[in-house]
């Protein structure tokens, strides 16, 4: 069963139809929407604020999220794929956006509504991402447009293969 930890007076709150792995680490001020998927070592540390997780969201093995002490959040809004081993640090990410494994996205940012965010980018603190946009490259930098419909339906199934994913798990 994952580890989940009260602190401070805040005990997290797990949606319906979630998967948590048994190592994942869910602390403090987090709630996780309905059909979230938490992975193998991932981590959501809101010990310090606020960690706000929408619908569908599937946070791969070894992600950790996490904010500085009353001066950034974490919110993520539905249908999100947070890749294996990438780091929040305070940051917004948007309906169907999709963080490639590897990633650190710093204090501030915003990853506009279905981007995508190229594996093993790093994105600054307080750059925005367009919506629909590709952003690559250490510091990450636009790359180009996509389609907002393809990118939403790619990005929505990613989402909804990691419930079924989850399904494998069940006892």
């Amino acid at each position: 069963m994952a580890l989940i930890k009260s602190v401070r007076g805040f005990d997290p709150q797990i949606g319906e139809n979630c998967f948590l792995a048994e190592n994942a680490t869910i602390i403090g001020d987090v709630v996780l929407g309905d059909g979230c998927t938490v992975w193998f070592n991932a981590v959501l540390r809101g010990d310090v604020n606020s960690i706000r997780v929408g619908k569908n969201v599937n946070i791969q093995d070894g992600s950790v999220l996490h904010t500085l002490y009353q001066k950034s959040t974490i919110e993520i809004g539905d249908n999100v794929s947070i890749g294996h081993n990438v780091t929040i640090h305070g940051a917004k990410i948007e309906d169907l956006a999709l963080i490639g494994m590897g990633s650190v996205v710093m204090d501030n940012a915003v990853i506009g509504q279905g981007a995508i965010v190229a594996a093993g980018s790093v994105v600054l603190s307080n750059t925005i991402v367009e919506p629909y946009s590709i952003y690559a490259g250490v510091p990450a930098k636009f790359v180009k447009k996509v389609d907002p419909q393809q990118t939403e339906t790619i990005n929505k199934r990613i989402s909804e293969n990691y419930q079924f994913y989850a399904s494998w798990y069940q006892d």
